[in-house]
């Protein structure tokens, strides 16, 4: 005979090895009504539910089906050959804390409807050229929501972009030593993770590596890559990510409006590196293959770094700032904001948020529910005399 709801309440109550009496207390039930639900008399309601996963560390979904938590396969760029058994388990804490939450999300009836995604063109049996075809659709969807040049658009909002045409919540975090970024996908949901970095083009180019790897459902089967040797032939669905990414942060229209009738000089190069957000060697490998460019002039592009470009171009501050955002963590908004809200109407507990946001509950209640200010206190009272500075962090 296969096992119930209640069985499974009963196997969580034992497992704590509590009385009844005990229980009902630690779930916020009456002992009253927990007898009638393990009779069967009375259902439990999902709050009741999502209070007895929190007490037991597990998730509703198992009580309610048996089923243990399903972990997607995903995708990983990577850029030493091996990430080891620290950094694997780091990744899989992280797999569980995003996964745990869209779970929670899509049990509660509020997984968001997905944007259709762009079809990889089965007519082009090149990977190379699927990836350019995948850019050019993905531009159009770009700009179908009014972004901007792509060379005009930061990369902060070029992340908030992908995520309203594409449906893609995208994370910033600290990933395992080596890992630049590892992308998912299901049913009800697609999620990127960056790597914090303190070289800001590695961050935009991954970020467009992995959209990808998703536009292409590469991200549905397990999917490593390491840098191989020279000589050894890559992963066809990381050319066809990186192709896609080359083309879709240095569109082929707005490098050649950026370099007709212009002369290629050094300067000039540097000022479309700081413009286009990329690496020096990416902007040379993107004007070769468009024949803009000498070879000379390449080669001593690829020999600058990013920071020399932009101190060349007179953009050191904006370097500086970029390299500060590269290194600030990013939770995706949406999650939050959907596991708030069924907190908010009373459908779960503050767990699955606080296990988001990577808080313990206490923390995540006091920020969401501070203290009351004391009667007779002005809360906005500082005891400065008027007239005074006042120091605001």
């Amino acid at each position: 005979m296969s096992e119930s709801v209640i069985d499974r309440v009963r196997s969580v109550m034992a497992a704590a090895s509590v009385n009844q009496a005990a229980f009902a207390e630690a779930i916020g039930l009456t002992s009253d009504k927990l007898s009638k639900s393990l009779a069967g008399v009375r259902r439990f309601t999902s709050y009741d539910l999502a209070r007895i996963a929190e007490f037991g560390h597990t998730t509703v979904d198992w009580l309610l089906t048996g089923r243990e938590p399903q972990r997607p396969s995903f995708a990983a760029r990577t850029s030493v050959p091996t990430v080891d058994e620290r950094g694997r388990d780091r990744l899989s804490e992280l797999i569980e804390r995003f996964t745990t939450a869209y779970e929670v999300i899509d049990l509660l009836g509020l997984s968001p409807e997905l944007p259709e995604l762009p079809t990889v063109r089965a007519d082009l049996k090149r990977y190379v050229d699927q990836g350019v075809a995948l850019a050019d659709d993905a531009l159009a969807r770009l700009r179908g929501e009014g972004a901007p040049a792509i060379g005009e658009l930061g990369t902060a909002d070029l992340l908030q972009l992908a995520e309203r045409a594409f449906g893609v919540d995208v994370a910033k975090v600290g990933l395992p030593d080596g890992l630049d970024g590892a992308a998912w996908q299901a049913d009800g949901f697609r999620l990127v993770m960056l790597a914090l970095t303190d070289v800001p083009t590695r961050q935009r180019f991954t970020l467009a590596h992995e959209l990808g790897h998703i536009l292409a459902r590469d991200a549905q089967d397990l999917l490593t890559e390491t840098h191989l040797s020279p000589g050894h032939q890559k992963d066809l669905t990381e050319v066809r990510a990186n192709v896609f990414a080359a083309n879709l942060l240095m569109p082929r229209d707005e490098i050649v409006a950026a370099v007709q009738n212009s002369e290629l000089t050094d300067e000039r190069l540097t000022q479309l590196v700081v413009r286009f957000e990329v690496s020096p060697s990416a902007l040379a490998a993107r004007l070769g293959q468009l024949r803009a460019i000498t070879s000379e002039s390449a080669n001593r592009l690829r020999g600058m770094t990013t920071q020399d470009c932009h101190w060349l171009a007179g953009q050191s501050d904006l370097y500086e700032a970029r390299k500060t955002w590269s290194q600030t963590k990013r939770l995706p908004y949406r999650p939050a904001l959907l596991l708030y809200e069924a907190y908010l109407a009373g459908d779960t507990t503050l767990r699955p948020l606080a296990a988001y946001t990577g808080l313990d509950v206490d923390t995540v209640r006091g920020r969401l529910e501070p203290e009351p200010v004391p009667p007779g206190v002005e809360s906005s009272s500082t005891g400065a005399d008027e007239g005074d500075l006042v120091f605001q962090p």
